[in-house]
């Protein structure tokens, strides 16, 4: 859709219909001492040739594809997205598309809000999902504020080797309502050990990521096991990098209570680090805790198929008391981004691109450690794995850096321990002789 500014001759026409004759009568009941008294000190208006050059000059203080060669994954993954997809998503009836509170005006958005949860409940091996959440930060927590709410309990165990954005998010929505979050450490093989659930009681859930931030993929059927032996305590999964799911077991199908993380993954551009969507999903025993919002499907009196929106948790719709969460919308257009490239990709598709994102990052992880590269986690991993460089590695990583090429994320800012460390990513975006190119400078 086009930007068209008002002409002055429309202003003069809305102040008109107001009362008012001019836009700072508008603003008449702000004290003066409360209003800017100068104009603001902006540079002279450009034309739009140096517009653009500025704009340029701008944009390459940030390291960018493809003039770096970028393997950066740790929660945000450079994947293709499908051009139909992109140009679906322009429609402005999907950009303007009405909150749907009032079913006979919302087919259109519910029907793909539906649509959307069909999808992520077979993704993930679940019986239930929501319309989204915002992102798979605050889904965790969510999931685990439903977990406590389920079972009545105040302990939760969450793994170190969770994503520590998505833990700093947990601690600020549980820490401040005194739940007491018990962390479980990370083993020699980069999974999380489980050894201190046995002395663990009373817990609400136990939470992991599969993969999990090293890249490794969790053994769920261990931790289902850890899980459900204590009864009651539910098992969550969370997730940054949901198109492992074509490659390995879906969560759900391994004993999960509840599966949440980040689909970023599922047809939505990395964008400088948002927005993305949060994917939930639980039991059907369970439904009646989850957050956010769910659509269902119906029939009307004359017998023809709708949609409604069948629960809806926040406390602008129930007895406050009764709200499971204060989500107040979900991320509609994202969620819609993901069914989409979910239903353009089908099956098949999702599998195989699974599949060629496992091998090319294989392809590197062989390659590395061919060189002589030190990978300190023997786990299985997807697309992202842990590498260990010579002592000093700091210079050596800036010095690839001035040289446009961003070797994976120093893991020393949050794991104290594992300096000379760094979390290397590779999609199907990463091309052969890039992959090769790092290798040689890592290794020179």
């Amino acid at each position: 859709m086009r930007y068209l500014p008002h002409t002055e001759a429309d202003i003069q026409a809305m102040l008109g219909a107001v009362g008012v004759g001019s836009i700072d009568d508008l603003f008449a009941q702000i004290p003066g001492q409360c209003r800017r008294q100068r104009p603001m000190d902006l540079p002279p208006a450009l034309g739009e040739w140096d517009l653009d050059r500025h704009m340029e000059h701008l944009a390459a203080a940030t390291a960018t594809a493809p003039e770096y060669k970028i393997f950066l994954g740790a929660g945000s993954y450079d994947h293709h997205i499908p051009e139909t997809i992109k140009q679906l998503l322009r429609r402005g009836e999907f950009f303007t598309a009405y909150t749907p509170y009032q079913p006979e005006v919302s087919q259109g958005t519910l029907q793909a809000i539906y649509e959307y949860q069909t999808l992520v409940g077979r993704l993930l091996g679940m019986e239930v999902a929501n319309a989204s959440m915002y992102d798979g930060a605050s889904a965790l927590a969510e999931a685990l504020l439903m977990a406590i709410r389920v079972t009545k309990r105040r302990r939760v165990a969450l793994s170190r080797a969770v994503h520590p954005h998505y833990r700093q998010v947990v601690e600020t929505y549980l820490r401040p309502a005194g739940f007491e979050i018990v962390l479980l450490p990370y083993g020699a093989d980069g999974r999380t050990d489980l050894s201190r659930l046995a002395n663990a009681s009373d817990l609400a859930a136990v939470a992991v990521q599969s993969p999990n931030f090293f890249g490794c993929v969790e053994d769920l059927k261990a931790v289902e096991a850890a899980t459900h032996a204590q009864a009651g305590t539910l098992m969550i999964t969370a997730f940054s990098e949901p198109l492992a799911y074509g490659l390995y077991q879906a969560p759900g199908r391994l004993g999960a209570d509840i599966v949440c993380g980040e689909g970023q993954s599922l047809g939505i551009p990395r964008s400088f680090g948002g927005p993305g969507v949060g994917l939930f999903a639980c039991r059907e025993a369970h439904m009646r805790s989850m957050p956010g919002r769910l659509v269902g499907q119906t029939v009307d009196l004359e017998g023809r198929r709708g949609f409604v929106l069948t629960l809806s948790t926040r406390e602008q719709h129930i007895r406050r008391e009764r709200a499971t969460s204060n989500i107040c919308t979900n991320q509609g257009l994202c969620a819609l981004a993901a069914a989409m490239y979910m239903a353009s990709l089908g099956g098949s598709g999702f599998r195989q691109l699974a599949r060629l994102n496992y091998d090319t990052a294989g392809y590197l992880k062989n390659a590395l450690q061919a060189a002589g590269i030190a990978l300190p986690f023997s786990a299985p991993t997807f697309n992202e794995f842990v590498v260990r460089l010579p002592a000093g590695s700091q210079n050596r990583y800036q010095q690839l850096l001035a040289r446009r090429i961003v070797a994976g994320l120093p893991l020393v800012q949050y794991f104290p321990e594992l300096s000379d460390h760094y979390l290397l990513c590779a999609t199907e975006t990463s091309r052969k002789q890039d992959l090769n190119l790092l290798v040689q400078e890592v290794t020179r």
